[in-house]
Parts: structure tokens; sequence; C-alpha cells
């Protein structure tokens, strides 16, 4: 029998609840509209409720300070990719191959994923994600080059951004322009 239990971690724009089911994460919520919110969510599509753990497995928290901090680009932390199949899930892992600071356009991880033409999908992709951050869609932009609404927080988007470019200021975010 699987054990599923999260943990919350306080982000610098909201609380961040992490799901692991057996160790694994199977989702990330930046809880923009509150921890409790969060938790009914995934415990409708799990089944279950969540045991709430102080900890993570694999250093989860550990990691999210140090990215948080500047000094972590990738993360190591085994997904549970219950919740993505087929294309959506090849566009996730193409994301993961964008370098820590740069950007893609949704055309371009379209290519990346092995279907030209499908950045439409790209971007329903990353706006369904459950692992945000963590598979970095931040780094996937529009062909113009503009952010878009990242979930409808596109001031998140930036500030994760600025952070990885380490643009000064960072550590704070920034109304939408």
């Amino acid at each position: 029998m699987s054990t599923a239990t999260s943990t919350v971690y306080d982000g610098p724009f909201a609380p961040i609840l992490l799901t692991f089911v057996d160790d694994a994460l199977v989702h990330v919520d930046v809880a923009h509209d509150g921890l409790d919110i969060a938790r009914a969510t995934i415990a409708q599509r799990l089944g279950v409720m969540p045991e709430p753990d102080t900890g993570a497995p694999h250093g989860a928290l550990a990691q999210l300070d140090e990215y948080f901090a500047g000094r972590r680009r990738t993360f190591e932390i085994p997904l549970d990719w219950r919740f993505v199949d087929g294309f959506p899930r090849a566009a996730l892992e193409a994301t993961r191959r964008i370098p820590y600071g740069e950007v893609a356009s949704y055309g371009e991880v379209a290519i990346m994923a092995g279907s030209p033409g499908a950045a439409r999908a790209v971007g329903t992709a990353c706006a369904r994600t459950p692992f945000s951050i963590v598979v970095p869609v931040h780094r996937v932009v529009r062909a113009d080059g503009s952010i878009g609404e990242y979930g409808g927080h596109p001031e998140v988007k930036h500030f994760l951004l600025d952070l990885e470019n380490g643009v000064a200021g960072a550590d704070r975010l920034r109304s939408p322009a």
C-alpha cells in the first residue's frame, strides 16, 4: 500500500505544498488560493488525504532553500508521473533540459519533445504541470520573448527568471508589467 505525505514550504511568494507518494514527489502546489484548497485538491486527485509531515524525502526542503538562495540549479527529487503521460510528459521532460537562467519558446520545447508544431500543447502541459518550480516550466516563454500568464501569476514567473539571472532585487516580487 502506498503512503501519501505532504509538507509545506514557506515560499517567497506563497506557501508551497509538496506531496509525496512513497518518497517520490507527485505534486507541487504553489498555494496562492490557500493551503486548505491545495490540500483538498490533491486529496481528491489521489483519492486519499496525504498525512502531514514536517520534513520531506530526498532533502526536498533543503533543495528549495538552496534554489531560492541561488545555490541550486537543478532538483534531485524523484518524480511520480502518475498525473502526466503522453505528449504532456514529453513536453515537461523537455523543459528539464532548458539550462538554468535561460529560456526557450513553446515552439522550441515542442521540437525538443519531438512534436514540431505542438507549441500550444506545450503551453497546456506547462500550465497543468504537477511539478511547478521543480520542473522549470517558468523557463518557457512565448515566441516573442514575453513571459505569458504563468497560471495567473506572471509576477512569480518574473521572480523565478530574475532569481536565475541574478537580477538585483530578485528576493522580492515585482508587479507584472
